[in-house]
């Protein structure tokens, strides 16, 4: 048995049933997990990391872009 690190739910599996790296969707929540770990069973999520990190990054540009059209004012 492994824990989803999202939504806490229970997910059926065992350590000679996965590979490290595999990954599959919560059948929960629907979030993409990676199996980090065999020893003990380990889930992480996968995808929003990179999707907050993108979602920062757009907002950052937008502010330079405002800060820029003010000082060409």
């Amino acid at each position: 048995m492994a824990k989803c690190p999202e939504c806490g739910a229970l997910i059926d599996l065992e350590e000679d049933e996965v590979e490290e790296g595999e990954t599959f969707p919560c059948p929960e929540c629907a979030v993409d997990l990676e199996v980090v770990n065999i020893h003990p069973l380990e889930l992480d999520a996968i995808g929003d990391e990179d999707e907050e990190d993108e979602e920062a990054e757009g907002e950052d540009e937008d502010e330079l872009e405002d800060e820029e059209e003010e000082s060409d004012e």
